[in-house]
């Protein structure tokens, strides 16, 4: 389906052709007619998708015929990094439009203060926000959402598990409950449902391949000593010019540090990111590497859901993450947009556990590689104890020494 199919507003037609999209994305098929008729809606979708897309197009519809410059749109998202990219396609698409919108998070310095104030008391028409940060505001008291028509939570999930519930309750008790209110989500766990009980008024339900990367990632893991996994890295991305884009996840800000002192004293032109960095630090950061500046770049989990940059070669999984659907997350930097990509993961025996449970999430057994011969034999895969019915007990050793059954090639 085209865009011009939806009946758009036709500079935002404008925008999207200047901006080199033909064909909608199957969320986005599936949830702008909806909102383009004022429905609420409960859309889960997985990261990469177009889902940001999804819900800007239908308002920025909405707001291009009423000519005004009150604030009519709240979106709220878990984190900073995700608010930037949000607004960026915001002002992407509403370039030939007299719209305007503003970002609101913390972590910035006083000028931005003042000019969130501005924004939230003068006026302007989208404000893309973290809950923490606005509440700062709307404890002041010169906040008015009395405009407030619609309201976008995006990636409900993450904002449950970081522990926004109360704030997102707080926030929704400023805005008018006339108003239209839209739930993108990449997973639904019973929370959410119940979420959505309270916030949406008979929503249209809509869902895409939950919980599951994209098909155009090739998966594939190493299962490594610990001591062994730098070395690994070290062999996947050595002499291959044409991964000039190497996202490397890390579960602590500490780790970080210390893959980008050891693939430095490779040769390689990497930074890290994290939460140590101030914003301006981060987001130069991010700027270095989606100009391809920097090659590898080594981030927490901070940036699994809110960066996007086209053309990530190949995702690695330096620590296996403690949720599944954090996987799918990390996963999902990579092979945007019906492109494809590589991600690795690097399994130690502490580790064997979580991964298990992340294949039984995308319903897939990830090929195992053994380590390089070079760098000595890992551990032994052991295998998760038989179900009723399930495959039979045993381990799969994927040490240099004995290959899988599998082809043993390196995907990178």
């Amino acid at each position: 389906m085209t865009f011009d199919e939806f009946g758009l507003n036709d500079k935002i037609l404008e925008a999207i052709s200047y901006m080199g999209y033909e064909k909608a994305s199957d969320i986005q098929e599936l949830t702008i007619p909806s909102i383009l008729k004022g429905d609420d809606i409960l859309a889960c979708a997985q990261t990469g998708t177009g889902k940001t897309a999804a819900f800007v197009l239908p308002i920025l519809d909405h707001l291009a015929v009423e000519d005004n410059h009150n604030l009519s749109t709240l979106i709220i998202v878990p984190t900073r990094e995700l608010a930037i990219q949000i607004n960026q396609q915001i002002q992407g698409f509403s370039y030939f439009l007299n719209i305007n919108s503003i970002t609101v998070y913390g972590g910035r310095d006083g000028a931005d203060w003042d000019a969130e104030c501005k924004a939230l008391t003068k006026g302007t028409n989208i404000i893309v926000a973290t809950p923490g940060k606005l509440i700062s505001h709307l404890n002041l008291g010169y906040v008015r959402f009395d405009k407030i028509k619609h309201v976008v939570l995006d990636e409900a999930d993450r904002m449950l598990d970081i522990g926004f519930y109360d704030d997102i309750m707080r926030i929704l008790s400023y805005v008018p409950e006339d108003r239209q209110t839209l739930m993108f989500s990449a997973t639904m766990p019973q929370k959410i449902r119940e979420l959505a009980s309270k916030i949406l008024r008979n929503p249209v339900e809509f869902s895409t391949s939950i919980s599951k990367p994209a098909e155009g990632v090739l998966q594939a893991a190493y299962v490594v000593h610990e001591n062994q996994k730098i070395a690994v890295i070290n062999s996947l991305i050595s002499n291959k010019p044409d991964l000039d884009s190497i996202l490397v996840f890390s579960s602590t800000k500490r780790k970080v540090n210390e893959i980008v002192k050891n693939l430095k004293r490779a040769g390689n032109v990497v930074e890290g990111i994290s939460s140590d960095l101030e914003q301006k630090e981060r987001e130069d950061v991010v700027m270095r590497f989606r100009s391809k500046r920097t090659r590898v770049l080594v981030a927490t989990d901070v940036l699994s859901r809110g960066i996007d940059i086209k053309d990530i070669n190949l995702i690695i999984n330096f620590d296996v993450p403690g949720s599944a659907e954090d996987y799918v997350h990390r996963v999902g930097r990579t092979a945007r947009a019906d492109k494809t990509g590589i991600a690795i993961s690097l399994i130690n025996e502490m580790d064997m556990e979580k991964f298990d449970r992340i294949e039984k999430l995308i319903e897939m057994e990830v090929l195992k590689i053994p380590v390089p011969s070079e760098l000595g034999e890992g551990p032994v895969y052991k295998v998760r104890p038989p179900r009723k019915g399930g495959r039979p007990q045993g381990k799969r050793n994927y040490s240099s020494g004995k290959k899988p059954d599998r082809r043993n090639s390196n995907p990178a």
